[in-house]
């Protein structure tokens, strides 16, 4: 059994999905969830980025030296679901006195504010019924069409941290910062780690935290094959982060059945070199 109170973030898949509509149906946007933070002392703290104030945002992108800069005092923790990444950063965010940024608590916000035309894939999954989100397409397809997973919205998340003070620090989390989407916006390489959960510690995790007749997949026709197919995505998107992040050489850690929560915030604070 894992030993540790985890983030199964298997329900953000699709419950941001009910903010979405719930916030089209009043006619506004989703609300953001904005957590607060303590100021505590970041180790960067020394360094000034550029002055954002003029630069047109093409400019800025364009800018990646200036845009690594200015993200200098973010640290980020992505990987698999149910692998920690929410439990490690309030921690992390608590005892330092940290800014904490959840990507999953922005993803209805950040539905609201692509368009077709930039997020294709998340408009056609919004567009879906629950059958065929979850139990008429195969793991594969389902990996692939992910809007998530494809890094759709990935530069909101960007401008959002853009917009917060450089002082506290800030710790981002989430299965939706891939490895070839952070790797260039980091100017300090140790900024970044990825979790990434073996099979048992994963189903262990979600056992934990699951109760018969709830989730998003007892709305479908067939709640045993939606959670079947969701398994094995959710495997394969593991799988393909562990490439990832070895092909760029970016830090991971692997969490099993055996790690406490002690442990594993012991090797992200050394993998971040705090």
């Amino acid at each position: 059994m894992a030993r540790f109170a985890l983030d199964c973030s298997r329900h953000t898949s699709d419950s941001w999905t009910e903010d979405v509509t719930a916030a089209e149906r009043l006619g506004r946007p989703a609300e953001r969830a904005v957590p607060g933070s303590r100021v505590g002392p970041c180790p960067d703290r020394g360094v000034v980025a550029p002055e954002r104030s003029g630069m047109r945002r093409d400019d800025e992108a364009a800018d990646a030296g200036a845009l690594r800069a200015g993200l200098r005092h973010v640290y980020w923790i992505g990987g698999g679901s149910g692998a920690g990444k929410s439990t490690i950063a309030r921690r992390l965010a608590d005892r330092r006195g940290w800014h904490l940024y959840a990507t999953d608590d922005v993803m209805a916000d950040h539905a609201r504010r692509t368009t077709p035309e930039d997020a294709p894939f998340l408009h056609k999954f919004l567009a879906m019924d629950m059958d065929e989100r979850w139990v008429n397409r195969s793991p594969q397809t389902m990996l692939e069409t992910f809007h998530w997973f494809r890094g759709e919205g990935f530069g909101l998340i960007v401008e959002d941290l853009l917009r917060l003070p450089r002082e506290p620090c800030v710790v981002v989390e989430g299965f939706r910062l891939l490895p070839h989407l952070v790797k260039p916006l980091l100017a300090v390489p140790g900024h970044a780690v990825w979790l990434l959960p073996t099979p048992g510690f994963r189903q262990a995790a979600f056992r934990g935290r699951e109760t018969p007749g709830e989730g998003f997949t007892w709305k479908t026709s067939d709640p045993e094959r939606a959670d079947r197919n969701l398994a094995e995505r959710d495997r394969m998107f593991t799988n393909r982060v562990h490439e990832e992040t070895s092909r760029l050489e970016l830090r991971t850690v692997e969490v099993d059945t055996t790690m406490t929560e002690e442990d594993l915030a012991k090797q992200v604070t050394a993998a971040f070199e705090l």
